[in-house]
C-alpha cells in the first residue's frame, strides 16, 4: 500500500522537470502571454477565496492567544486569588495557539502551489522543434510514476523530462513534434495542441495543474 503523504510529495514533484538543460542559449523562448497568465491568476484568486476561512480562523485564535497571555481573565469566583487567572491563561492559551498555527499552516498550504505557479509565469516558455518521447519506468523509477515524457532536440538530445503519474499505461515511443514547455508546468503544447497544463477556459476554483495534461 502506498503512503498517502509520500504519494502527495511525489505528485508535487511531478510538476517539475526531472532533467532540464535550460543553459543552452540555442533554445527558442518566449514570455507567457496575458491570456496564459490570466488563467494562472484565476487559479490564485480562486484559492484566495478558499483561504479566507483559515485566514479568519487564524486571526481569531491568534487574537485569543495574545489576549490570554497579556490580559488574562479574572473570573468572579477567583477575585482576590492571586495567580489563579494566570494559571487559567497558561492552560487555555497553548490550545488556542496550536489552533492558530494549524489554521496558518492550512492557509499557507492552500496558497503555496498557485503562488509558485504564478511566480513561474515570469520565467520563459521554451519552444523546441524536435521530438517528444515516452518511455516506461526503469529500475531507478519510483513506484508512484508509470513512465516519463521527454522533450528532445532535433539532434535527439534530451532537453527536459517529466515523470507521468497517471493510471494509463505508457508505451515506449518517439515522434517529431513542435513542443512548447516550461520547467514548472511541463509540456504546454504539442504541434499547437494544448496538453491541458494551461486550461483553455477559466476554472472556477482551480489553477495551473488542475487538469491532467493530455500528453
Amino acid at each position: 500500500m502506498k503512503n498517502p503523504r509520500r504519494a502527495k510529495i511525489h505528485a508535487e514533484a511531478a510538476m517539475m522537470a526531472r532533467r532540464v538543460d535550460l543553459t543552452d542559449e540555442t533554445l527558442v523562448r518566449r514570455p507567457w502571454t496575458r491570456s496564459e497568465r490570466r488563467v494562472v491568476l484565476g487559479g490564485v484568486f480562486g484559492r484566495l477565496l478558499i483561504a479566507i476561512e483559515p485566514a479568519i480562523c487564524f486571526l481569531v485564535f491568534a487574537a485569543l492567544t495574545l489576549g490570554l497571555i497579556f490580559h488574562p481573565p479574572t473570573p468572579a469566583n477567583l477575585e482576590g486569588a492571586k495567580g489563579h487567572e494566570h494559571d487559567l491563561a497558561i492552560v487555555i492559551a497553548p490550545i488556542f495557539g496550536v489552533a492558530a498555527l494549524c489554521f496558518f499552516a492550512y492557509f499557507v498550504a492552500v496558497l503555496v502551489r498557485p503562488l509558485r505557479a504564478l511566480a513561474h509565469t515570469f520565467s520563459p516558455i521554451f519552444i523546441v522543434d524536435g521530438y517528444v518521447r515516452y518511455r516506461k519506468p526503469d529500475r531507478d523509477s519510483d513506484g508512484c510514476f508509470n513512465g516519463y515524457v521527454a522533450v528532445l532536440s532535433d539532434e535527439r538530445r534530451m532537453v527536459a523530462e517529466w515523470p507521468i503519474a497517471r493510471d494509463l499505461p505508457v508505451v515506449d515511443s518517439m515522434r517529431p513534434a513542435l513542443i512548447e514547455f516550461s520547467r514548472y508546468g511541463g509540456i504546454h503544447r504539442i504541434d499547437g495542441r494544448s496538453t491541458g497544463v494551461i486550461p483553455e477556459s477559466m476554472p472556477a476554483l482551480g489553477g495551473i495543474g488542475a487538469n491532467l495534461p493530455r500528453i
